[in-house]
This record gives structure tokens, C-alpha cells and sequence, in this order.
């Protein structure tokens, strides 16, 4: 479970990064089980958004999120569930998404896509099991279980001071 809570941890690092790039799966392995073995201690400690940027990794995210202008909302005191996705979630994307995403004429489209990653409240995995949707802060509704929104949910429960972040291997779209 350490493990897991900071690998979640791991897919906020993109809040502050501003560099887009995508980790080759072997590589984004080795470093979320790194980053899990040394940084438990630390996820409790800090907020959603720090907690992402310690961890090193999900670069992209960071980008977007830095882009979207939502970096100081999740600074703040919530309790806050992200369902980040990683760096490989977003070069899954049809070539070309992430940089057209990036552009400032595309801020809302942006904001409305990292804001259905996101739930008011601190959802942790076992209250998943129990639910059957939850209300993104986007304002959509997003199916919930093992999976949210069709992307499976790879890690959970990384705690943090201001909530909690569950890693997911797919970037979710809100419903047009």
C-alpha cells in the first residue's frame, strides 16, 4: 500500500513541470517503484500538487495542469481525489492532442479535461468499491469502480495533506 500511495503521488509531479514528455513504459516502472520505496514518508506531509512535483514523474500532467492555470487550486485545502494519468496516458493520445491541448487559445478545452480528473472530497480505494459515479469538479459525472471513466485505476491511495491521488493509465474526456 506505501508503495501505491506514493506511485499516485507520482502522477501529480506534472503539476510544475513544464516540459511535455512521455517516459518509456520500463523506465516510468522503475522510477514509480523508486519513488514509492523512498517517498511514503513524505506524501502524507505535503499537498496534492507537491506531493506530485517530489515525485519526479508524469511530466505531462505537470505541464497541463501549469498550463490550465490550476496548479494553486489543488494547492488548496480541499480534500481533493485526482485520478492522475501518467506520462504514457498522454502519448497514448492521437498524435498532436497534448501540444494542441497546450496552445492558450485552448485553455478552457484544457481546464474542462483536468478538472474531470478531479473529484471534491477524499476518495479513498475502498470507497470506490462502493460507488457507482462521482461528480467531477468539471461538473460531469464519471463512472467509477476498478475503473473511472473507461481508464483503469493503476495505484490508489496516496495520501496527502490535502487529499488524496489514485494514478490511472488513460486520460479521461468529459462527455460533450
Amino acid at each position: 500500500m506505501s508503495k501505491t500511495i506514493v506511485t499516485t503521488c507520482c502522477a501529480l509531479v506534472l503539476f510544475a513541470t513544464s516540459a511535455v514528455s512521455a517516459q518509456c513504459p520500463s523506465q516510468q516502472r522503475e522510477m514509480t517503484t523508486s519513488i514509492a520505496a523512498t517517498s511514503v514518508s513524505h506524501a502524507q506531509e505535503a499537498d496534492i500538487v507537491t506531493t506530485a512535483v517530489n515525485a519526479g514523474s508524469f511530466k505531462t500532467l505537470a505541464a497541463a495542469l501549469t498550463e490550465a492555470g490550476l496548479v494553486e487550486a489543488l494547492q488548496g485545502e480541499g480534500p481533493f481525489t485526482v485520478f492522475a494519468p501518467t506520462d504514457d496516458a498522454f502519448a497514448a493520445l492521437p498524435a498532436g492532442t497534448v501540444e494542441e491541448l497546450l496552445k492558450p487559445e485552448n485553455r478552457e478545452k484544457l481546464q474542462a479535461i483536468l478538472t474531470y480528473h478531479v473529484v471534491s472530497g477524499k476518495i479513498m480505494a475502498g470507497d470506490v468499491l462502493n460507488a457507482m459515479e462521482v461528480e467531477t469538479l468539471q461538473g460531469s459525472k464519471a463512472p467509477i469502480g476498478l475503473t473511472i471513466g473507461g481508464a483503469n485505476i493503476i495505484k490508489t491511495d496516496i495520501n496527502c495533506t490535502n487529499g488524496v491521488i489514485h494514478v490511472i493509465d488513460a486520460v479521461i474526456l468529459p462527455p460533450q
